[in-house]
């Protein structure tokens, strides 16, 4: 080999040993860690929840949708870890839309999902030029959008269940909201089935998964996920002048927080209250689209009277 060759072989070797590589070791680490110290928190919880809802049959071919947060993320890894168990044989698309992201957004998203070897399958839509003059309710209107858009393309990818990464605490600041701002007692359901889109199902295998060993799990394996990149937010989520916020769920978060430096089991208590309402001891209801007040019955139930007493 002449010199001109073999400078040529060492600078080759030199780019090749600086060039950035996959980090074997920290893919290994993190998915480790769901195995081990955040087994019993969110891993058993992930399967926990699976199990009680019955949300995974098999042949089902489950459509997990990605958003780029720390949630959904999480949710993938959490599928792969089930899957490479294959207790219950089922397929898996790691769906993602890109409703109008950032091009900065968009590269963290496919960023991370290599750095986590998630397979993403993206598509686009407009939804953020759609919903971005709309005044009242655009969150509602975008998240309504962005379902029917998933839904539709889940099922054109062969799926029949989409799952999305809503957690412990999204079921009940979503339960403490219905109350104080809709006035009605409005549960955030483990799975339901689509009105839109007949044969599919959502399901929400995070359910007992509680935002705060999220959060833990993400920062001690040196993560970083998009916080929220809808631009309306990007736009309008800061403080008002009066120092409220203008996220109603926001505001439900912080008060939980509060309740619960007095009384830890706040949070668990609303969510067991979810599951135990008792019917006899409620003004009214609605079921299959009918209204039922307690008078409706109130009536039948009157105590016979006890004749040991009459004069």
């Amino acid at each position: 080999m002449t010199d001109k060759k073999k400078a040529a072989a060492a600078a080759a070797s030199n780019a090749a040993a600086s060039a950035p590589v996959p980090d074997a070791r920290r893919l290994k680490h993190i998915e480790a860690s769901l195995r081990t110290k955040y087994k019993h928190k969110i891993f058993n919880k992930f399967v926990q929840a699976i199990c009680d809802y019955d949300m995974i049959r098999p042949g089902d071919k489950i459509a997990v949708c990605i958003s780029g947060g720390k949630d959904s993320m999480l949710m993938a890894k959490l599928f792969q870890e089930l899957k490479r168990r294959n207790k219950i044989p089922f397929e898996l698309v790691f769906l993602c839309m890109d409703p109008g992201y950032t091009a900065a957004n968009r590269r963290a998203i496919e960023a991370n999902a290599a750095l986590l070897h998630v397979p993403l399958t993206l598509f686009e839509t407009n939804i953020f030029d759609s919903v971005f003059h709309v005044e009242q309710s655009p969150c509602y209107l975008c998240a309504r959008m962005r379902r029917g858009y998933l839904y539709r393309r889940a099922r054109a990818l062969g799926c029949n269940k989409i799952a999305l990464g809503h957690h412990f605490d999204d079921a009940i600041e979503t339960f403490l909201m219905s109350m104080l701002y809709a006035g009605e007692v409005r549960a955030m359901m483990p799975k339901l089935h689509s009105t839109s889109c007949p044969g599919m199902e959502l399901i929400r295998p995070l359910y007992y998964v509680k935002e705060d060993d999220i959060k833990r799990w993400r920062d001690e394996n040196g993560l970083c996920f998009l916080q929220c990149a809808c631009r309306f937010t990007e736009e309008n989520a800061l403080p008002r002048a009066n120092g409220a916020s203008d996220s109603k769920r926001l505001e439900m978060k912080e008060l939980i927080r509060r309740l619960e430096t007095e009384s830890p089991q706040v949070g668990a208590n609303i969510f067991h209250a979810m599951g135990n309402i008792n019917l006899e001891t409620v003004l009214g209801y609605k079921q299959d689209g009918r209204e039922h007040s307690f008078l409706d019955v109130y009536e039948k139930e009157r105590p016979a009277a006890d004749s040991t007493i009459l004069p």
